[in-house]
């Protein structure tokens, strides 16, 4: 397979070469602010996707840290406490739809059709407006801080009857997230049709790239969930402006129909943000363990299970507000189902290692870092989902210990690995080693110090979102401070990391590292502007 690919490839880059000096005869290629304004191209797409999501990673980072500010001793320090609850509420949103998601449809871009033999996405027009919508909803999201009453503080699940409550920065967080859920709803048509129609010949199904199928379903989960978080906040739109009474029980509404529509969308959305991660470890640990995933039919049916099974779990997020005793163990029991194929892709993980001949460089460092305290997470969400227990820790900072486990060291720890592993394929050059070690050890110390101690906190009953605490919740919460500005301060290594990178450096082979498989691996680094012109044959 490796040889007839490489000739394809050959050939391709040849035609390719051709095809570039003719265009630039023909006419002039946009160059640059317009050249990425008008670009349908899938790498530079991805590429202002990536930038895109880490810019608003450091943007939520910022308020994150904003809110550890104040926490870092007891009484009110830096914030009023509506504008604390701005900070949480913006952080999460930031974070969710502005970092995590945009970062990991950029990698769809820049490697579905590489790992796929496709020339680019299959609406390569609609990926340029899925991409432009980004920028104008995060504005909306930013400055919705500068209107009168400042920005939503409802936290980032906009619950009614506080979000019935807030001022103009409510709406324009409701008009951000149609924005921005548009956005996803055509970059996830788009990979659906891609993925299904555009593979070169002889790659069936059951041959695609592990990363691949993530995001197939992935996409199949968004275009599901993200229209019922639109109508969640439309009916909230007009609770607040066109007395309808969906939320207001004075009405003959219920707030918690809200919680129920909202955790619908919710569920499956916590998968979408870590499917995408499981595709990416499952690339990068065979690659650095020199040998192939182990179980890899096993893996696509657990991610599958995975998901279908995020439908049927939402309200284990509502244990407390008042269901029939029926549906609180439905929802216990469909929620302990779901540890299952994780189990599965987690023991899949630690078999392919075993036994390899491993080498650790930055992205095999991320990865078993993330399959280290993913698991972790994992186990805390288990106990979340014991109905008798949660009781006790619902909305305090065990939770939040929780979440930030799965998704910092999940989803935010997958994307270090992946960029790490092709940023040689996308640049051109190797990155600085010390430096990618630097980064993961920096991040991993100051992110456990940060959120372990917040399973204490929780446990012993400090409630989340507030900015003021007993003295009893002290030390715990200095400690986690220290850790916050800690792990905030390392990203900006991995910022110079990929900056000097890019600027030059080590030149990358196309191969790059000795133990990757895959289509993408047959381009030269960087790949040429349009590549596999010429479909390659999967043997």
């Amino acid at each position: 397979m490796a040889h007839s690919t490489a000739d394809a490839a050959v050939a391709g880059h040849a035609h390719d070469h051709h095809d570039h000096a003719h265009d630039d005869h023909a006419h002039a290629a946009p160059s640059g602010f317009m050249r990425w304004l008008t670009t349908t191209n899938h790498k530079d797409i991805g590429t202002m996707y990536l930038w895109f999501s880490l810019t608003m990673f450091f943007v939520g980072g910022v308020l994150a840290l904003g809110i550890r500010a104040e926490l870092f001793k007891p009484g009110l320090q830096l914030w009023h406490p509506e504008f604390f609850n701005q900070l949480t509420t913006m952080h999460g949103l930031i974070m969710v739809f502005g970092a995590i998601m945009p970062a990991f449809v950029g990698f769809a871009n820049w490697l579905v059709p590489l790992q796929i033999g496709a020339p680019d996405m299959a609406f390569a027009r609609m990926n340029n407006w899925s991409f432009w919508l980004l920028p104008p909803a995060a504005t909306l999201l930013v400055v919705s801080f500068f209107v009168p009453g400042g920005a939503t503080a409802a936290g980032w699940t906009l619950y009614a009857p506080l979000t019935t409550q807030m001022g103009p920065g409510m709406d324009l967080a409701i008009f951000a997230l149609h924005i921005l859920g548009a956005s996803s709803i055509m970059g996830s048509i788009n990979i659906v049709v891609t993925i299904l129609n555009m593979r070169a010949p002889g790659m069936t199904l059951m041959k695609m790239p592990m990363f691949v199928w993530t995001w197939l379903i992935t996409a199949y989960l968004l275009i599901a969930v993200m229209p019922v978080l639109a109508g969640a906040i439309t009916m909230t739109l007009t609770d607040r402006h066109f007395g309808t009474a969906f939320f207001n029980a004075a009405g003959g509404g219920d707030p918690v129909m809200f919680q129920h529509v909202f955790w619908f969308f919710g569920h499956p959305e916590v998968y979408i943000m870590i499917l995408p991660a499981f595709g990416i470890v499952s690339h990068v640990i065979p690659a650095f363990a020199r040998k192939p995933l182990f179980g890899y039919s096993s893996m696509v049916y657990a991610t599958s299970s995975i998901a279908i099974l995020s439908f049927i779990v939402w309200a284990h997020h509502m244990f407390v507000v008042g269901m029939p005793a029926a549906g609180v163990l439905f929802f216990m029991y469909a929620t302990v189902l779901i540890a299952v194929p994780t189990g599965v892709k987690v023991f899949n993980w630690l078999a392919t290692m075993w036994r390899g001949s491993m080498t650790f460089e930055t992205p095999m460092l991320f990865a078993v870092g993330f399959l280290f305290v993913f698991t972790m997470g994992g186990f805390t969400g288990l106990i979340c989902a014991i109905a008798p227990i949660d009781l006790q820790i619902q909305d305090t900072y065990y939770v939040v210990a929780h979440f930030h486990y799965v998704l910092v060291a999940g989803s935010l720890f997958a994307m270090f690995s992946g960029a790490y592993f092709w940023l040689p394929k996308w640049t051109g050059h190797m990155y600085d080693e010390t430096l990618g070690k630097w980064h993961f050890w920096l991040s991993i110390i100051f992110f456990n110090v940060t959120f372990f101690p917040m399973h204490f906190l929780g446990l012993a009953g400090m409630p989340r979102r507030i900015p003021d605490y007993n003295i009893q919740f002290a030390d715990f919460n200095m400690l986690a401070t220290i850790g916050a500005f800690g792990f905030g301060l390392s990203q900006l290594v991995f910022l110079y990391t990929v900056l000097k990178c890019i600027r030059g450096g080590e030149k990358a082979t196309a191969q790059v590292w000795e133990g990757a498989e895959g289509l993408e691996w047959t381009l030269s680094s960087p790949p040429p502007y349009h590549s596999f012109e010429v479909p390659p044959q999967v043997k």
